[in-house]
């Protein structure tokens, strides 16, 4: 549980660099395809997408968005 979104939001950045380093454990083979991806519009997009559905999870398991 967090207490506000802003904290929802920073559990969900946390959450989703997690996610890759599981992914892609060895750094040197993560840091090193950080150029390509880093400049690319449809990649940077894909990333934004992963960290909006776990902030979307962590609000809604906060009830944040209950009426």
């Amino acid at each position: 549980m967090t207490r506000t979104p802003e904290e929802g939001r920073a559990l969900a950045l946390t959450l989703a660099r997690h996610t890759v380093h599981n992914i892609q454990p060895d750094l040197d083979i993560l840091k090193g395809g950080r150029p390509n991806y880093s400049s690319t519009p449809d990649s940077l997009i894909d990333a934004a997408r992963v960290v909006a559905i776990e902030f979307q999870t962590i609000a809604a398991a906060n009830g944040y968005w209950r009426g």
